[in-house]
């Protein structure tokens, strides 16, 4: 039987208008920066906050199946740079004409710019073989790894701090660059540093590859397709 905690519940309410609007600003600001970073290191306390706040995210069966490597010595930045680079140009190859010239023309310098490399990886046996919750979705460990990167990512917002998620890699590079053992998935190599200016807009959005969607074309009602009441 579990114990009664009732004693340790609080009292659930709105935030302020101030606080709600201070959350949707960080939601609606926050960008992929790939190449506005500042050179200057960030400070301990805010790595920390930052670390703090991604370990505060949701997991499912509370399994917290995250871990945090650091990356700050330059040799290895380079060296994921180079398999970055392979990578990236064998994408650039999967494209043709000017969706090709504008694929390369994007600036994705993150990994040589931003003094901060992270990457956040989900260990799939942290828990135990049954996980309350992801019994019937193998899924749900990677899932609530995400959640984890995103938390981060709108604290560093709100801290003035860019996130840059490189997403182009081989996974048996970065495997092997930063000995990443072979049960373990890698979800994110995020790119952290210092900015003065962000795009007012996605950054993809702005340099013509694709615009947002309209969100009353994404919402259904109780079944796939069902827009309105009208389509039942």
């Amino acid at each position: 039987m579990l114990p009664d905690r009732t004693d340790r519940m609080v009292e659930a309410q709105a935030f302020s208008c101030e606080d709600k609007n201070a959350v949707y600003r960080a939601i609606e600001t926050r960008r992929d920066v790939r190449d506005q970073f500042l050179p200057e290191p960030l400070a301990d306390d805010v790595v920390q906050r930052l670390l703090g706040a991604a370990h505060s995210a949701p997991s499912v069966g509370f399994m917290q199946p995250w871990n945090f490597i650091l990356v700050r010595d330059a040799a290895i930045r380079a060296r994921a740079h180079a398999a970055f680079s392979l990578a990236n140009e064998e994408a650039a190859l999967m494209f043709s004409g000017a969706t090709q010239d504008t694929y390369r023309s994007l600036k994705l310098e993150g990994i040589r710019k931003a003094p901060l490399s992270i990457c956040i990886t989900c260990d799939p046996t942290r828990g135990g073989k049954v996980i309350l919750g992801r019994t019937h979705n193998p899924r749900m460990d990677a899932y609530s790894t995400v959640c984890a990167v995103q938390n981060l990512w709108l604290a560093a917002r709100a801290e003035g701090v860019g996130v840059g998620w490189v997403s182009i890699f081989r996974d048996r590079d970065v495997r092997e660059i930063l000995a990443i053992p072979e049960h373990i998935e890698i979800i994110a190599w995020l790119c952290l540093g210092y900015v003065d200016t962000l795009y007012a807009e996605p950054e993809l959005a702005v340099k013509g590859w694709r615009q947002r969607l309209p969100l009353e074309d994404l919402i259904f009602e109780d079944r796939w397709g069902a827009s309105s009441s009208s389509d039942r």
